[in-house]
């Protein structure tokens, strides 16, 4: 059995790093039951060694429901045999197994790291997992050009440059950089556009760059802000304002005002970055701060990002599946998925110890490159800030316990209002979009009592429905949507995890009767009857006094104050899919002016399509061209002119 070191699934190098597929085996059941799962659980014990891996345990359809790490896999998984042993949430997760998946790795470190990987691909349903899974935004300065780049950077790290962060917030973020151009003069304008300036920008005018691209500033100008800001992001920030300060007063006393001012306002810019900081981190260097506050079954983490003695914002943190776990493991569980995307600092103060706390810090130093030191502070002001986090951690479950209410209220008035049994888990959202039937388009979003679930919108490239026509456009979507589950009600083994196996508990169209008419009839002609529907309309002269039309499929209408809380919730969800809608029909149209005639032949890449245009001109001149002249374009073989002329000569 092959056993390498483990990488991320997400990494280009991840197949050189580690070779899940080698070090994988399946162990399978089909018996529903409990006793089912403890013999699938224990013909998988027969199999292990004492080696550190990770396990994963799988229902009868192959979804994920476990994943856990182990210094002794046998051991480890041994003790799920052990039903008197187990919490109730154990238990059932046993009862639901019914296949286990095995990977070796070479240290219980390196397991670790595989687990957190894990966790965040499958999500299963018995581990604890992050609710706010979004990435988070660094400042990125780029090394890739004489005069370097200064910018706002999200998700993988390929650019060659130095990265500052992370940002608790895009808003954070952007009020940063700005203070930055201001106070550095760095450019944050593309390559294409600084190669093709003659003239400043307005960014040279507004005092935020310092218009390299027209040789207002020279090379070595330039990379001496460029240190400059490097030192300030790395932390030294007073020996930069000192020095600001020195160069502001011996322009002044030259007599140099206009340059004095300069430097004032760059002053200023400084002022206001180490004003904006909430809370005092002088001293700490690079660190994060985490504390959870439980309450009521609930369980929130507040993280404080430090980086160079400066703040860089903080954000709140609601794991989910938190049931029976500890609270310690909770927060060690949060930070081996934290930083499954975020690189992690020098230092991590926690507010508790937390179980294998050397082995966390351990595999947090492996994955870094560097020391990782996790701690509890005691005294100073690495303490005080551990104490600001805990305040606002409890603060932030206590604000959230609240919107869970008010959000409950909601559902329940929902329920009651659309006649439902019982509050809706999955609604599911729909609307077209589209200029005269060109490019038309629909749109589905999905909300769940947490919000709204980005990652199970779709869209729909509508194909069958004439010029215009808005309700044969709504027919093929809900056909479309709806098709494979009509004729498979429990869902298919090869879509187990797809949407489309997945019945929603509402549907709410964004339309009036007409849509209503014909979704209700796709939906009757497919034998769907029982799927609870409605549609949202505004009534005659931009609503009934202001209020949305609900159109039931029977239909009757109602109408809901206009300053009920329901009534901007639906609002919401409809706003929400007219959004997504026209955002995906605009990038469509987009793509459809920016597409040539040449995409279309197979086997033609960009640089092919990029070397025939440079050598003939436009598409029309490559599809009149004949079969020698093909031959003779750079880069265009004779296998490849032949195909290209074939196509546009299919006829002979």
């Amino acid at each position: 059995m092959s056993r390498t070191k483990a990488g991320s699934p997400h990494d280009p190098r991840g197949k050189e790093r580690f070779h899940e597929e080698r070090a994988t085996y399946t162990v399978a059941s089909a018996q529903p039951d409990l006793e089912a799962g403890l013999t699938a659980i224990r013909e998988t014990v027969k199999t292990l060694k004492p080696r550190p891996g990770v396990y994963r345990m799988l229902d009868a359809r192959g979804d994920v429901l476990y994943v856990g790490k182990a210094r002794s896999l046998r051991a480890r998984v041994a003790n799920y045999t052990q039903v008197k042993a187990l919490t109730n949430r154990l238990q059932r997760m046993v009862s639901q197994c019914r296949r286990m998946e095995i990977v070796v790795t070479n240290s219980e470190a390196e397991a670790l790291l595989l687990e957190a990987q894990l966790i965040k691909r499958y999500r299963p349903p018995f581990n604890v997992l992050l609710r706010d899974d979004k990435s988070f935004p660094f400042i990125l300065l780029r090394a890739d050009h004489a005069y370097p780049r200064i910018q706002k950077h999200r998700g993988a790290r390929r650019a060659k440059g130095n990265y500052y962060g992370p940002f608790a917030s895009a808003g954070s973020v952007n009020k940063t950089l700005n203070a930055l151009q201001k106070l550095f003069l760095l450019r944050s304008c593309t390559d294409s556009f600084f190669n093709n300036r003659d003239r400043p920008c307005l960014l040279y005018q507004i005092k935020r760059c310092s218009a390299p691209c027209v040789g207002r500033i020279d090379e070595a100008g330039y990379a001496s802000l460029v240190r400059e800001a490097k030192d300030f992001l790395g932390g030294k920030s007073s020996a930069v304002q000192s020095d600001l300060e020195k160069q502001m007063a011996k322009a002044a006393e030259d007599l140099d005002f206009e340059t004095a001012a300069i430097l004032r306002d760059r002053l200023r810019a400084a002022t206001f970055i180490q004003g904006s900081q909430a809370i005092n981190a002088s001293g700490v260097g690079d660190a994060d701060v985490f504390a959870l506050a439980a309450k009521g079954g609930h369980m929130g983490v507040q993280a404080f990002f430090i980086r160079g003695g400066q703040n860089w914002g903080h954000r709140a943190i609601f794991p989910r599946n938190t049931g029976d776990v500890e609270e310690a493991e909770v927060l060690a569980d949060v930070l081996l998925q934290f930083y499954e995307e975020v690189p992690p600092p020098k230092t991590i103060l926690v507010d508790r110890e937390l179980p294998e706390q050397d082995l966390i810090a351990e595999a947090l130093c492996e994955k870094a490159g560097h020391a990782v030191a996790i701690s509890i502070p005691q005294r100073g002001t690495r303490r005080k800030l551990l104490q600001q986090a805990t305040r606002n951690a409890v603060e932030a479950l206590e604000r959230r316990q609240a919107e869970s209410g008010a959000k409950a209220k909601i559902q329940r008035e929902l329920a009651e209002f659309l006649e439902l049994e019982d509050v809706p888990q999955r609604i599911e959202v729909y609307d077209n979009s589209h200029i005269q039937g060109d490019k038309a388009l629909g749109a589905m979003v999905v909300a769940g009592p947490e919000g709204f679930e980005k990652g199970q919108y779709r869209k729909f490239n509508i194909k069958s429905a004439q010029t215009n026509d808005d309700f044969g456009m709504m027919r093929e979507v809900m056909s479309r949507r709806f098709r494979n589950l009509a004729e498979n009600p429990d869902g298919e083994e090869g879509k187990k995890n797809s949407h489309e196996t997945v019945w929603p508990d509402l549907v709410l169209i964004d339309g009036g009767k007409g849509q209503m008419s014909s979704v209700r009839d796709t939906l009757a002609e497919m034998g769907i009857e029982d799927l609870p529907l409605i549609a949202i309309a505004k009534g005659p002269h931009h609503g009934r006094e202001g209020r949305e039309v609900f159109h039931f499929p029977d239909g009757r209408e109602k109408t809901l104050p206009v300053n009920s809380p329901l009534l901007f919730y639906l609002q919401t969800l409809r706003d929400e899919v007219h959004r997504y809608a026209i955002g995906a029909h605009r990038a469509k149209r987009s793509r459809a002016i920016t597409a040539s005639p040449l995409d279309e032949i197979p086997g033609i890449g960009p640089s092919r399509k990029r070397a025939l245009l440079l050598h003939f001109g436009t598409a029309g001149k490559v599809r009149a061209a004949a079969l020698d002249d093909l031959k003779r374009a750079p880069g265009i073989s004779e296998a490849v002119a032949q195909k290209i002329y074939d196509f546009y000569h299919a006829g002979g």
